[in-house]
């Protein structure tokens, strides 16, 4: 199974956390690819992942499976081709939200890809999801639980997306994305530009991309995104996986707890 993540030298506890929940609990195979980028021109802190963080992620997953791989790209020169001074740079998140939208740019990259965001884990096997058929499609996504609401019914939350890449090269969403992208600042960046762009796309169950509950034992991706919370009184939370204390106090979250206990082994074990 190929997945793909994204993002600087500041992920590798999301990254840790999501490749161990997730080659825990599948048998197949897994191929994650790292899309990563110098991006130190807009801050100092965007520094690419480093080589050493990436041969430890690769030792921790290939213990589980030998066959399970992690592989780094960096993309810095396909990024500053397409995004340098784009008005989207200052996207909600990060620059490096936009990087997913690189892939068809890739030789590497393979014609079906699970792209995640690292505040995900997994809850149960993930080839349930990479599995499901999207032959006809651009992608398969779930809803977004308040854009759903506000935007469009048929809004996607982008955390999760299942990509027919031979398909997105045939319709050039990506490139359309980024074509948007580089004419105008958009609310939501990259998801806005992947959804305004779209020519089909397959909406799956939330389960692939719970973005509300914590401990449902039929969820296969848990989110931790920000959230609304109404109690004591309405406020936002973002509080990510690694968050262990907080994701325990505040969203009496335990689905992940022997997933978590084996990161903190690692982070102790090689002093990160």
């Amino acid at each position: 199974m190929n997945l793909l993540m994204c993002g600087n030298d500041k992920v590798f506890d999301g990254a840790l956390t999501y490749l161990i929940s997730i080659t825990n609990k599948t048998k197949e195979p897994v191929i994650c690819y790292i899309f990563t980028a110098d991006c130190t021109r807009i801050k100092e802190q965007y520094t690419p992942i480093t080589d050493k963080k990436i041969s430890i992620l690769n030792k921790v997953i290939s213990e589980k499976n030998k066959k399970n791989k992690v592989i780094k790209i960096d993309v810095t020169e396909i990024y500053d081709q397409e995004f340098k001074g784009c008005p989207n740079e200052s996207a909600y998140c990060s620059p490096y939200t936009l990087l997913r939208l690189l892939a068809d740019k890739v030789e590497e990259i393979p014609d079906k890809l699970l792209y995640l965001d690292i505040d995900m884990m997994a809850n149960k096997d993930i080839s349930e999801l990479y599995n499901i058929d999207i032959s006809d499609y651009e992608y398969a996504a779930c809803r977004e639980k308040y854009g759903s609401k506000l935007i469009r019914p048929d809004y996607i939350n982008a955390g999760m997306l299942l990509l027919n890449m031979k398909k997105i090269r045939e319709t050039g969403l990506f490139e359309k994305g980024r074509a948007s992208l580089r004419k105008k600042k958009l609310m939501f960046a990259d998801q806005d530009a992947i959804f305004w762009n779209t020519t089909k796309k397959k909406i799956l169950p939330r389960i692939y991309n719970e973005q509300r509950k914590f401990n449902c034992d039929k969820t296969v991706i848990c989110h931790f995104s920000k959230r609304l919370m109404l109690w004591p009184y309405p406020h936002t939370t973002n509080y990510k996986q690694w968050n262990i204390e907080e994701i325990h106090k505040y969203y009496h979250c335990h689905a992940f707890d022997k997933d978590l206990e084996e990161y903190l082994k690692i982070k102790e074990k090689y002093k990160i």
